[in-house]
């Protein structure tokens, strides 16, 4: 009984068996089978199986731990650079997407309504700044627009100097006008013609076509209701001999196209065999005459067409290449802070540009000038400046249509320097002219920015006098339907429409005065390098140099006037940078 006591089933043992224990016992049993098998089915003489052990150990470790896994975190610099790509990236596509869409605008035209004969005839003279500037923002669906001019093209002036020497193309800076008129809501009668006489009396234009080609009517007249005269203004002489004969201008396309020819010219006639030591210092004597930004620009770009191209293939040249600026005031670029004076005329130091401030031309022959200076006594002297090219780039004269029109007119009598107009650019003295650009004197600068600007404003007057119109139809019409209303509910409902278009039509009489707002001057000093006066909150920002150069070429690129232009002018700078300027004469 003592034995059978002491034999307890298993099960009920107090001292029980590991689970764990079990369970190895069973893994190790079935790797020792599984081991026996191996070993027991290898052909006699065959090679054991190699193991990797550390290959084993690291599984093991894996399998046994207990810990999470290590994530690595990337740095603030990495993940800087992964957005910065992505939003450049984006922008991209988001800036090429523009421009083809841009593209596609400008070669898909809509339909145009045609003119209504009932509404008033607005003619237009000239596509120049102040001109484009009001039919770009004209809602032509309120008049009939008709648009006169000799040219068929709006030209970038600023760019201008730049085509000079090749940088740009002449046809990256011009806009047919067709173009944009063509996407106007209403269809815009466009002549190529002058305008030779405007008879104000009977408000009728009358043009000639210029052109080479002339059909049967080369001479016609263009009855008007509202005229806008911007025309702007001829290249003044101030009456010295022989600067319209010898020098050469830079206003218009044609003058950059005779410029680089005459660079050219000037650089090979130079360059001929047995010529002599002073004719070849001559030719290569290239003197501007004008410190203004068109002058200043110039000079700029003549001396890198020289630094950059024109050395390199003729280097017959080197020792003989300068460029001279003329100024008659104390300094050159008037319109600017002294800082930046001071600083253009460093700049203009170093790249080898003389500036001859205080001296004023006398007289232009067709291998010299003859200047008056102050000497360093304080005496005037004169002195004969040999030149192989003359550009003269100061000031501006009335055309002989607005000379015309102004001896039509009394109370232009004592105008001298162009159409006198109110703060409306109403011309004195009329009713129904306007006059905008350099043409009109508005108390301020002849820029292309104070043109602009005095065209967008005729063109939100223009659209509110028709508003006005439309508005004064409707008063008309609801105070006759109110005399004929039979109840005096319909009278009251009718009354409140009034009312509401009295409202309408004194806000939209609320028209202001124009009002300038100077945005700030750009100019290209050469050597990429560039001046800025930017007008900034109550101030002015003043900065030159080569950022300052950057902001230059990205303010003009944003000023031209279509997607076009901001592409062929793009491409003419890569053009330009990669290839150099072309060096070949027309």
């Amino acid at each position: 009984m003592a034995s059978a006591a002491r034999i307890r089933p298993l099960g009920s043992s107090t001292l029980s068996v590991p689970t764990n224990l079990s369970i190895t016992s069973s893994r190790r049993t079935f790797a020792s089978a599984s081991r026996l098998s191996s070993f027991t089915t290898r052909p006699r003489g065959a090679p054991r199986t190699a193991f990797n052990k550390p290959l084993l150990r690291q599984s093991f470790r894996r399998t046994e731990s207990t810990q999470a896994p290590i994530v690595k975190k990337s740095s603030g610099f990495r993940t800087f650079l992964r957005w910065t790509w992505r939003l450049t990236y984006l922008s991209a596509l988001g800036g090429t997407a523009y421009v083809c869409y841009g593209i596609w605008e400008s070669r898909h035209p809509p339909d145009q309504s045609d003119p209504d004969p009932s509404k008033k005839t607005l003619v237009v003279l000239g596509t120049g700044w102040g001109s484009v500037s009001l039919l770009k923002n004209l809602d032509t669906e309120n008049y009939n627009v008709i648009v006169i001019s000799p040219r068929n093209y709006f030209l970038f002036t600023p760019l201008l100097p730049s085509c000079t020497t090749g940088t740009i193309e002449h046809r990256s800076i011009m806009e047919p006008v067709r173009n944009f008129l063509r996407h106007k809501k209403a269809s815009v009668k466009f002549y190529e013609a002058e305008a030779t006489r405007i008879d104000y009396e009977k408000r009728i234009v009358f043009i000639n076509d210029d052109s080479e080609i002339k059909g049967e009517i080369n001479s016609t007249e263009v009855p008007f209701d509202m005229l806008v005269v911007g025309v702007g203004a001829e290249n003044a002489t101030f009456g010295i001999p022989g600067v319209r004969e010898h020098g050469m201008f830079l206003k218009e396309v044609g003058d950059a196209q005779q410029i680089r020819k005459r660079i050219m010219d000037c650089c090979e006639t130079a360059t001929f065999k047995d010529q002599s030591p002073e004719e070849v210092k001559r030719l290569l004597h290239m003197v501007v005459v004008g410190g203004g930004p068109t002058g200043v620009e110039f000079a700029g770009e003549l001396q890198d067409f020289f630094e950059s191209d024109l050395k390199k293939w003729i280097p017959e040249i080197v020792d003989n290449f300068h460029v001279t600026l003329v100024e008659a005031l104390p300094n050159v670029l008037p319109m600017f802070s002294k800082q930046l004076i001071e600083y253009t005329e460093k700049t203009f130091d170093e790249e080898k540009i003389t500036i001859r401030t205080r001296t004023m031309v006398k007289n232009v022959t067709d291998k010299y000038i003859e200047a008056q200076s102050t000497g360093p006594d304080g005496k005037p002297k004169l002195e004969k400046i040999p030149y192989g090219l003359l550009v003269w780039a100061t000031g501006n004269a009335l055309r002989p249509v607005v000379k015309d029109l102004m001896g039509q007119i009394p109370a232009q009598k004592e105008s001298r320097r162009g159409l006198a107009v109110n703060e409306y650019l109403v011309v004195k003295g009329t009713e129904n002219i306007w006059a905008v650009g350099d043409c009109a004197i508005a108390n301020y600068a002849p820029t292309a920015q104070v043109a602009a600007q005095e065209g967008a404003f005729l063109a939100r007057l223009f659209n509110q006098m028709a508003k006005t119109i439309e508005i004064e139809d409707e008063l008309k019409q609801c105070s006759d339907a109110q005399e004929r209303a039979p109840t005096k509910e319909a009278r009251d409902q009718v009354f409140m429409q009034i009312k509401e278009l009295q409202k309408r039509l004194r806000r939209v009489k609320q028209i202001g005065p124009f009002e300038y707002s100077h945005q700030g001057s750009l100019a290209y000093i050469g050597s990429e390098k560039a001046v800025a006066d930017i007008s900034w909150l109550t101030g002015n920002f003043a900065t030159g140099g080569t950022l300052t150069y950057f902001f230059w070429r990205s303010a003009y690129l944003s000023m031209c006037f279509s997607t076009r232009n901001r592409v062929l002018v793009v491409v003419d700078w890569i053009k330009s940078k990669l290839f150099g300027r072309d060096v070949s004469r027309e």
